[in-house]
This record gives C-alpha cells, structure tokens and sequence, in this order.
C-alpha cells in the first residue's frame, strides 16, 4: 500500500461521536435513518461543508437524495435540527445546526435523572414505612403514615435519618411517634444531617440518660404510651 496515501487518509481526522448519543438516540425517537444522517451531518460541518446538499448526503449513504431530503425534512420538524443564517464575507448563505439535538439529549438526560431519582426515593419511603411497622410489629395507621409523610415533605427529613430517629427510640426503649418526632426535632435544632453524626448524638444523649435515675417498668409503660403530639 502506498505509504503517502495511507498518511493522506489519516490525516483526515476522525469524528467524535458522543456516546450518550449513540446510547440514547432511540429514547429520543430517533430511527436508525435518522441518526446516521444526523451523523453524516455532524462530519459534513467538520470539514466546513455547514449546508450539504441531498445529493452530497446521498453518495455517503444508501440512501437517494429525495430519501435524503426527506429525511431531512423530518429532522426538521421534529426539532433535532434548525437551519440558521450564516453570513460569509458579503454573502449571506444558510447552514444546519444540530444545537437542537444537543438539547434535546441533555434535556432527556436531566428527565431521566430526575425519574431514576424519584423512583429511589419512593423506594427508600417504601422501605421506610415497611421499616416502621416491623419494628411498632403492626400496620401503620392513617395518622401514623400522615406523620410520616409530614416527617419527609413538610420537615425536610431525609428518610434516612427518619430510619436512624426509629433506631434510637428502639434503643431507648421509647417506641412512639412522639418520642421519635422529638429526635428529628433535636437533631435538626443541632444541625444533624448525616447518620454518622446522629449516631454520635444519639450516643452522647443515652449517655447522659444512663447518669440519671432508673426508672421503674410500670413508668416506662406510661412512657411509651402513643400520644397524638400533632394535636397537643
């Protein structure tokens, strides 16, 4: 092989294509037809051709050109592609822009972020409240899985530290939403965001509560006695 052609083509350079676009154009709506002109578009404006032809696009693809304005039409009105107005000394000319396509992909990326997110979240206050009636060994009334509900949307506790708050009291031998909504109280007075350091503080706490005076097994029934805080 002819050394001199084999550097002639490799100095024509490669074109980067995204992989979140390859892996994603389906998701899109984008067909197989449609992505690989995108592509063919993309390596056209790399080598400075901003408006190619149907027929310059045809003698790349299997395509013919009618298919290829066809095509292109479609990438039109679907929005992965405008056309732009493109200023060349004195003369004005138009060129494609795939700036649409760039969006549209990192618009659905976000989308899809924020689902997957949303999905693990209602995972984790499933899990939650299956927690909750393992540990109160019943199933949670309406009240109760209201005061949940209040805990995470209105009070900004992560469920996480919900889980840790529920551990404590189990700890402390106080099993009743009172007695944990005081917790989660403390501990965002005192600015405990993380487990660690619920941990922590929840350690110091039973600490200090060993120092004082033991208390009998016919008071610690009344303690733990449910009370409906929310209406107190």
């Amino acid at each position: 092989m002819d050394k001199e052609k084999m550097a002639e083509w490799l100095a024509q350079g490669s074109i980067a294509i995204p992989k979140l676009l390859l892996q994603h154009y389906k998701r899109l709506g984008l067909t197989e037809v449609e992505f690989m002109l995108l592509l063919h578009l993309h390596a056209f404006m790399g080598e400075g051709v901003w408006f190619p032809t149907p027929d310059e696009l045809a003698e790349r693809m299997t395509l013919t050109p009618a298919q290829c304005m066809e095509a292109l039409r479609k990438l039109l009105q679907k929005g992965f592609v405008s056309i732009e107005e493109q200023v060349d000394g004195a003369i004005l000319g138009e060129k494609y822009s795939l700036k649409p396509l760039w969006e549209k992909l990192v618009h659905h990326l976000i989308s899809e972020s924020m689902n997957e997110h949303k999905k693990e979240r209602q995972e984790e206050e499933q899990s939650l409240y299956t927690m909750f009636e393992q540990e109160f060994g019943r199933p949670l009334s309406p009240f109760e899985c209201e005061t949940l509900a209040m805990w995470m949307d209105q009070d900004g506790h992560d469920p996480a530290i919900i889980k840790a708050a529920l551990r404590e009291a189990v700890l402390s031998g106080k099993l009743n939403f009172r007695y944990i909504d005081r917790i989660l109280f403390e501990w965002k007075k005192n600015g405990v965001r993380t487990i660690e350091q619920a941990k922590d503080y929840g350690q110091k706490f039973r600490k200090h509560q060993s120092k004082a005076k033991p208390v009998s097994q016919e008071e610690h029934r009344q303690t733990v006695t449910f009370y409906n805080w929310l209406e107190s």
